[in-house]
């Protein structure tokens, strides 16, 4: 499962405007533990004084292991570290996984469109039950540049690993850019098993009444491997609805929705 946890922006760390960044954390957790998922990809996972590590925490309230990769003091060498502290806040992606996460590593994506703002690829690799799968959460800019870095990265991993490639990739499914996965022959999960409907899961007003999101951006890819092969039993849009409350309040986990995303691995048929 892919999942977009918005963080509030980047000075909620200064002034505490997280968009009740608590109340939906707490809304998610109940809907991950509902939803069961083994793996879980976010992004704009937060972390500071007063929140913590949003990871962790979602990590320990799941009894998942996890590993964090923070994007924001990237921004520049050493004074991106200072200027995280000041500002109590920095976010990036993060990986939570049922199985053990046996290894690590973070990739610099380009930054073909704005310099001072820092993306990454972060990819574990985890020990199922049916071997070894490298997962990867990415958050990119709308950057044909940094889709290319990430598959250039994962094609380059050895032929009999396979992976799952996830993320907010801010690009919509017709736009050019997005075909670098499918000429990879990568496969679109949620695509794979709904070829009709939208798939929307952006933008979301968290405190508005009615659903606002209009755009697909948030995607499941799946690379297959020498001898072993994906296959999509089923994928659907989920965390997509609001907490109702008594005094007709709403409060939605996310401006994002999440993307869940049910798969076999076995023997090339």
């Amino acid at each position: 499962m892919t999942f977009n946890l918005f963080h509030g922006g980047p000075t909620s760390g200064l002034w505490g405007d997280d968009r009740r960044l608590e109340e939906r954390l707490a809304l998610a957790l109940r809907e991950l533990r509902a939803l069961d998922p083994d793996v879980v990809a976010l992004q704009e996972a937060s972390a500071g004084w007063s929140r913590g590590n949003v990871a962790a925490r979602l990590a320990a309230g799941l009894g998942f292991h996890y590993v964090f990769a923070p994007a924001t003091p990237r921004v520049l060498p050493v004074l991106g570290r200072l200027a995280t502290w000041v500002m109590n806040f920095s976010e990036g992606s993060a990986v939570l996984s049922r199985f053990p996460i046996v290894s690590r590593a973070v990739t610099d994506l380009p930054r073909c469109v704005k310099f001072l703002d820092p993306r990454i690829m972060l990819r574990a690799e985890v020990d199922a039950p049916w071997g070894r799968v490298g997962i990867v959460s990415a958050h990119t800019a709308r950057a044909d540049c940094q889709l290319e870095r990430i598959v250039d990265v994962v094609q380059a991993w050895p032929a009999d690993r396979p992976a799952v490639v996830m993320g907010d990739f801010n690009t919509g499914e017709t736009a050019p850019g997005l075909g670098v996965f499918s000429r990879a022959g990568m496969i679109d999960a949620f695509r794979a098993a709904n070829p009709e409907g939208d798939g929307a899961t952006t933008w979301q007003n968290v405190v508005g009444p009615v659903r606002t999101a209009r755009r697909r951006v948030d995607y499941v890819f799946l690379r297959s491997a020498n001898g072993r092969q994906w296959r999509v039993v089923a994928s659907r849009v989920v965390l997509d609805e609001p907490e109702r409350r008594a005094d007709g309040a709403t409060l939605w986990p996310s401006d994002h929705y999440g993307v869940l995303a049910d798969l076999e691995l076995g023997p090339v048929q």
